[in-house]
């Protein structure tokens, strides 16, 4: 099995379609079928899944989904382009277990992980509707990814 696709439910597709482009993320698809039923398609750089945002799509709350990651090579360089494109991206941070990051952002200590370990740095931004998003620092993939 692979992951291919996720749903992201938002309130006002023209308004995710700009900022999702606005990210870098390639337009695969816009489909109108009627008034009440739309599909796009994005896929952000380098990954083998999408995302669909539109109408019609999901019952979920747009704003939602939390917790999407994106690695990255380089959180700094990477953080740094996404404010470029104008999106409000939170500071570097690490978590206090240094495994992965809690939940909110009672554990977060500011700045990388001091070992710049893989998986051990983290950033996170917002769509339009709040839907969170993380950036995850790794250089180098555990064995068998």
């Amino acid at each position: 099995m692979k992951l291919e696709v996720l749903v992201v439910p938002v309130s006002d597709v023209d308004r995710a379609k700009h900022f999702y482009g606005t990210l870098g993320f390639r337009l695969d698809i816009d489909h109108v079928a009627d008034d009440d039923f739309r599909v796009v398609q994005f896929t952000p750089p380098g990954s083998e899944c999408a995302i669909i945002i539109g109408n019609g799509i999901s019952s979920a709350e747009p704003g939602s989904l939390q917790g999407l990651h994106l690695v990255v090579t380089d959180i700094e360089a990477a953080c740094a382009d996404l404010v470029d494109r104008g999106v409000d991206v939170g500071e570097v941070f690490h978590d206090a277990g240094g495994i992965f990051h809690h939940l909110g952002t009672k554990y977060r200590v500011s700045g990388p992980d001091p070992k710049r370990s893989d998986y051990g740095s983290f950033a996170a931004f917002a769509d339009p509707d709040g839907n969170g998003w993380v950036l995850q620092e790794v250089k180098t993939r555990a064995p068998g990814r």
